[in-house]
């Protein structure tokens, strides 16, 4: 239970004075005659009671290019079932390529320090030449095109291309393993794809060609393969068609097909640890309306903004990044290790790109803390206004680390959702101030609780998170799930009517929100509920220990928590550590918390988009089979967690 909290950050009222979300706010004021007093939650609350007037003013102040029709909500009560701006039309690309100006568009760099921009006038030229390649193929509105690519410009340009013909886009990394890319692109079948030979990655070169001979020779329903030469000297790629010799030179205009608001946009992958991926479809205006929402109002991007996320194609956080365009951004792209050639490397891009809104993983931020680095003393940042950070939950301790060692003087925003709604239902806001462990505030226009056990809301508790109403970037199904079944199941079992969401979570009294973790991994011994992130922080104050996993195993009729410790190197688990480890973790959480079993591996398994996956390791305790290892960037190291004569 939350109570007390400090408070790390406070915008000052001059600042918030110019926000997006102050000028937003008071729209809406004058629109409506109604007063917030610049109160924000007052605002919340007014946003998802009057969610229609919400959305459908959110699309005008925004000049959404595209019909919005009379009707906002349709069947609002159902959940799923309710119909968001049925009589709409649009296309995603065109509202992305609305700045058409010789602005820097896009900067992307990689390991090797190649630079390449491009304006919004060459994005919109380059994305007319494949639009047009595409269309004479014959790629039509519904039809998919796959991306196996790596954070470049030219996967922008894609996607764009794609969308622009009301086609669908999907995508993952250069990295996935070629059954993992499989188990992807071959449910949705797609007519094109686009890939690369190879990539770069902590200084070493890997060719993948043989792995897209592979994967092109199992795609049946695919009619080309256009290959990008990103690195040198790699294998022959057959069947394949060079990128610039696909595009068609001449072609400078793009015709942009309408589509309806939840035609599909993007089919997106959930991690497939425990299976073939889910297919989650997204469709196009709530996608386009909430990243404008979140991007605009809750980041306050504007085109003055260098806007970057490190991310890759296989991560929701890449179809977040690219909706910048949107709001005519300068989006910084990277590709490659965030480590090389030093732990630097970021701190350095910042600085020489002048990057003022950083997003990055809770787990870089403690890693780049337990490599000594301190960014506030060796770099200027002096554009750097806002730091993101989502995939796990960022600690406590890494609120101090970035107000302490990199800029005091910033919003550092922890964001929370997932690609089940490929945005936030908890994120930032430059108008609040920032609080010890906290997610800032609950998104515009999505009606966040959470509830216990009973399905009851609660304050102060910890309970699952969930969204009481419907939302316009609600999925709008699961690819080959006919009856809905499936999606069904995924998110409306728990509670009737109610988006379960799966996150184990707390409304703060600061009216912020805490995350402890995903809710099929929370702690049960002796049938007390413990997040798994609760144990995690504790455990990073420990200097030998890099990184943990930390796992509920079947105990004499009980559970038992067992923590695996990844350490620093030439470091052994002595019991003298065990030690200190369960005595930090005593003193700062509760003797629930210490684990009852403490054990050194040599590396911890994680998905490709970086979340280490504790179902998969509590499967490989109990001896149970693990049915998708192709969704893990590191198989191998579920190794260190078999036949472990301490766990019998």
């Amino acid at each position: 239970m939350t109570t007390n909290a400090t408070q790390l950050w406070a915008p000052k009222p001059e600042a918030i004075e110019k926000t997006q979300m102050t000028q937003f706010m008071r729209a809406i004021e004058k629109q409506y005659g109604v007063s917030f007093a610049g109160d924000y939650h007052s605002f919340y609350q007014w946003s998802v009671s009057e969610k229609e007037q919400f959305w459908s003013f959110l699309w005008d102040h925004f000049d959404v290019i595209g019909e919005k029709g009379h009707t906002i909500l349709r069947d609002g009560h159902k959940m799923p079932g309710a119909q968001w701006f049925p009589e709409a039309s649009l296309n995603f690309a065109e509202n992305l390529l609305r700045y058409r100006d010789d602005r820097p568009a896009v900067v992307f760099t990689n390991e090797l320090g190649e630079r390449t921009e491009i304006t919004y006038q060459a994005l919109y030229q380059r994305t007319a030449q494949l639009a047009a390649a595409l269309k004479q193929q014959g790629v039509v509105a519904g039809d998919r095109v796959a991306g196996m690519l790596p954070n470049c410009i030219e996967t922008i340009i894609a996607m764009l291309a794609t969308t622009s013909l009301g086609a669908v886009w999907s995508s993952c990394s250069p990295d996935f393993g070629e059954q993992g890319v499989l188990d992807r692109f071959g449910q949705v079948e797609p007519k094109v794809m686009l890939a690369v030979n190879g990539y770069y990655y902590n200084g070493k070169t890997i060719d993948i060609s043989d792995k897209v001979n592979g994967i092109r020779a199992q795609l049946p329903t695919l009619e080309t393969l256009v290959v990008i030469a990103f690195t040198p000297d790699a294998h022959t790629i057959t069947n394949a068609v060079a990128w610039n010799d696909y595009l068609i030179s001449d072609a400078k205009d793009i015709h942009f097909v309408p589509r309806r608001f939840n035609d599909p946009l993007y089919i997106m992958f959930s991690s497939g640890t425990t299976g073939v991926p889910k297919c989650i479809v997204h469709g196009i205006g709530g996608t386009l309306l909430q990243h404008i929402k979140e991007q605009a109002l809750h980041t306050d991007i504007t085109r003055d903004d260098t806007f970057f996320y490190f991310t890759t194609c296989g991560w929701m956080m890449w179809n977040w990044l690219v909706s910048g365009l949107a709001l005519g951004a300068r989006l910084a792209l990277f590709d490659g290790s965030p480590f090389y050639p030093s732990p630097a490397a970021m701190p350095d891009l910042i600085d020489r790109e002048g990057i003022s809104v950083f997003g990055t993983s809770a787990k870089y931020l403690a890693a780049l803390e337990k490599a000594g680095e301190k960014p506030r003393q060796s770099h200027q940042l002096s554009q750097l206004r806002s730091i993101l950070t989502t995939g796990s939950v960022l600690a406590p301790e890494s609120f101090d680390y970035v107000y302490r060692d990199i800029k005091p003087d910033l919003c550092l925003s922890s964001i929370s959702g997932g690609t089940d709604i490929v945005s936030c239902f908890a994120l930032g806001n430059p108008n609040l101030p920032v609080y010890r462990g906290q997610l800032q505030c609950r998104g515009l226009g999505l009606a966040v609780n959470v509830y216990n056990d009973a399905g009851e809301p609660v304050i102060a508790e910890k309970g699952e998170l969930v969204c009481e109403q419907s939302f316009p970037c609600m999925p709008t199904g699961f690819w080959n799930d006919s009856d809905g079944s499936k999606y069904h199941s995924a998110y409306f079992d728990r509670f009737d009517n109610i988006w379960a969401h799966g996150d184990y979570a707390e409304l703060t009294p600061q009216q912020g929100v805490i995350i402890y973790g995903r809710s099929d991994a929370v702690l049960n011994p002796g049938g007390v509920r413990i997040g798994t992130a609760e144990i995690y922080r504790q455990v990073e104050k420990v200097d030998a220990v890099l990184e943990s996993i930390a796992i509920g195993q079947r105990w004499q009729d009980d559970e038992r928590i067992v923590l695996f410790v990844k350490l620093r190197d030439g470091i052994e688990l002595t019991d003298e550590l065990r030690h200190e480890i369960k005595r930090v973790i005593r003193a700062n959480a509760t003797p629930r918390h210490v684990p009852s079993v403490i054990l050194q591996v040599a590396d911890i398994p994680r998905t490709i988009s970086g979340k280490i996956v504790e179902l998969a390791v509590r499967q490989v305790v109990h001896g149970e089979t693990v049915k998708n290892t192709d969704a893990l960037a590191n198989p191998e190291a579920l190794a260190y967690f078999k036949n472990r004569a301490e766990l019998s």
